[in-house]
């Protein structure tokens, strides 16, 4: 829904925060949520029930949760959601674009600290681990750490492209090195050995992820920067858009918890 408010140049539709146009959040009429004003109203709604379900989790784990770290890091992900909230607040005070380009790098990383959550209160976190060959075991946690951040600063490159136009060049150069890395580690952990298919799972879908969001970013670029004349019809253009952040953010997820599985 984030995506859709940058895609439909929605940030601004709403100029006051935490209330809109003077109602209260939750109490805004849905008859006067039109245009603009639905996109970047929805946001705000479905921001809050992130921040919600992100107190309620902090919450079970801190009394129910046995490991001590785990406590904390649910802690941690409601002052993180906090502060993602407080920042898109200020972003329409403000008026700021840095303000824009920090939300959205925020948004990225919030995600993955949710997705790892899933990960470390799952019962497979749990269960026996399949040993790797030293050798090989050591190579896939290199290579996937740095996949991820590769994948994160081309995140954070992404948002800069969206934000303000610029940066084209550097997306694209490390678009390629992404994709290399993914394909090279998608390799390694194929010859490993033995096979784990905890890791050859998203290693796969991370490979099929990455062919899409190729095509995505070639439709983006079109849609963005092509003459007008050989630009797609504006709505295929909101939808490339929108998709290329939603498809880079599964790869970023499903990057990290082959990386975080590779170490466990």
């Amino acid at each position: 829904v984030g995506g859709l408010v940058t895609s439909k140049s929605a940030g601004l539709a709403v100029p006051d925060w935490p209330t809109t146009f003077g109602y209260n959040m939750f109490l805004y009429p849905w008859s006067k949520m039109v245009g603009g004003i639905l996109y970047e109203h929805s946001h705000r709604l479905v921001a809050s029930a992130v921040g919600l379900l992100t107190l309620i989790m902090a919450l079970v784990l801190w009394f129910y949760e046995p490991r001590r770290w785990l406590r904390w890091l649910g802690a941690g992900a409601l002052g993180f959601v906090i502060l993602q909230g407080v920042i898109g607040g200020l972003r329409v005070v403000l008026v700021e674009g840095m303000l824009a380009i920090l939300h959205a790098c925020l948004a990225q990383a919030f995600f993955a600290l949710a997705v790892s959550l899933a990960l470390f209160t799952s019962t497979e976190w749990r269960d026996q681990v399949q040993a790797l060959d030293r050798a090989d075991a050591g190579r896939i946690r290199r290579l996937s750490a740095l996949t991820t951040g590769l994948i994160y600063l081309q995140a954070v490159l992404g948002a800069v492209v969206r934000h303000t136009g610029g940066g084209i060049e550097a997306h694209v150069l490390i678009a390629l090195l992404v994709a290399f890395h993914v394909f090279l580690l998608a390799a390694r952990v194929l010859k490993a050995k033995p096979q784990v298919e905890k890791l050859v799972q998203p290693a796969i879908f991370l490979c099929a992820l990455m062919v899409l969001q190729l095509a995505l970013g070639i439709g983006s670029y079109l849609g963005k920067f092509a003459p007008s004349g050989g630009a797609p019809a504006p709505v295929v253009v909101v939808l490339l858009t929108t998709s290329h952040v939603v498809v880079g953010a599964l790869m970023l997820v499903v990057s990290l918890v082959l990386t975080l599985r590779s170490y466990r």
